[in-house]
């Protein structure tokens, strides 16, 4: 007689997986590849998940590093993440036809630094060195900028006034962590200017939220998404924080036995720029182990929609040029 499946609960987070950004930058790539007939590059992956790009590679786009790795007379995207003004400068000068799908979120944080800059303060960037967001932020703002990523550097960054400066964050930061920043840096420069964690991306924050109550229950969290999602590795962070030991899973491949055995309640979530279709992978991967009873817990609706990248000016110059 064949021995019967343990009982596993697996909370399904909520909300989870994709936010308005990705799939505005995400349409914008298939947009281009349907409506014009020019080669379609990409600069950087258009969000952070390796999936999400080789469909999209399949479908014919170019993922390139540099904008001098594009040809001319193809078409440029810039991804959800943004780029700096140099880049934005080069495809000008090269005369490519460029379209921006850089999240609205991270253009408001960038309209906030220059802001911030025009009235003469040096800008403090809270987030991750190295990340492209963070690259592209500092390379749209004049003047003196600062990339800090913890609460030791908050106490010790050298600025010359402290009666002018500011502070804006990347948009995929741990809340908690990114908190305790600012509250550093408020307690050093009494008269810093900056939004709290206001520009912390809200599809973030939901994801954040979701897992906090999830592991209130659960015993271990699943988390799918890329390992250089900064989100998706937060999520992970944040499971750590609560005291729930946390699985990234980019492949099914990763989520092991050995992480459900002896667990009966298990919680399961996925990065802003992770697909759905990862999630299900999870469910199945599970579903081989144990008998399965999914359980959704959502902590907020998302209603928040962006219009799609403008694809009318690209489609008439490239008209006009051909």
């Amino acid at each position: 007689m064949t021995q019967e499946r343990p009982a596993l609960t697996v909370l399904l987070a909520a909300p989870r997986g994709f936010c308005a950004g990705v799939e505005r930058a995400i349409r914008a790539v298939e947009d281009a590849l349907e409506r014009t007939d020019r080669p379609v590059y990409v600069r950087h992956e258009i969000v952070h998940n390796g999936r999400v790009v080789k469909d999209l590679e399949r479908r014919g786009a170019v993922f390139v590093d540099e904008i001098s790795e594009i040809p001319d007379g193809a078409v440029a995207i810039f991804s959800a993440h943004g780029v700096s003004r140099a880049v934005e400068r080069e495809a000008e000068k090269r005369g490519l036809a460029v379209l921006d799908a850089t999240c609205p979120l991270v253009r408001r944080v960038h309209l906030e630094g220059q802001r911030h800059a025009r009235a003469g303060r040096e800008v403090i960037v809270i987030g991750h060195r190295g990340h492209v967001e963070v690259e592209g932020t500092t390379g749209q703002i004049d003047g003196t900028v600062h990339v800090i990523e913890s609460v030791a550097e908050a106490l010790t960054v050298p600025v010359q006034d402290p009666d002018r400066i500011a502070y804006i964050t990347q948009t995929t930061l741990s809340v908690d962590d990114t908190r305790e920043i600012i509250a550093a840096l408020r307690k050093r420069f009494p008269a810093i200017q900056g939004p709290d964690t206001k520009t912390i991306c809200y599809a973030t924050q939901n994801r954040q939220m979701a897992v906090r109550v999830i592991a209130e229950r659960a015993e271990r969290v699943i988390v799918c998404g890329a390992r250089n999602s900064s989100n998706t590795n937060r999520l992970c962070e944040v499971a750590q924080g609560e005291g729930r030991p946390a699985l990234l899973m980019q492949d099914p491949s990763d989520l092991t036995l050995s992480f459900v055995d002896g667990v009966a309640v298990i919680g399961l979530t996925a990065g802003a720029s992770a697909p759905e279709e990862l999630v299900q992978e999870a469910l199945a991967r599970l579903a081989q182990w144990r008998r399965l009873t999914v359980e959704e817990v959502r902590v907020t609706h998302e209603g928040t929609q962006f219009a799609p990248v403008d694809l009318s000016r690209l489609v008439s110059q490239l008209a006009k040029a051909s």
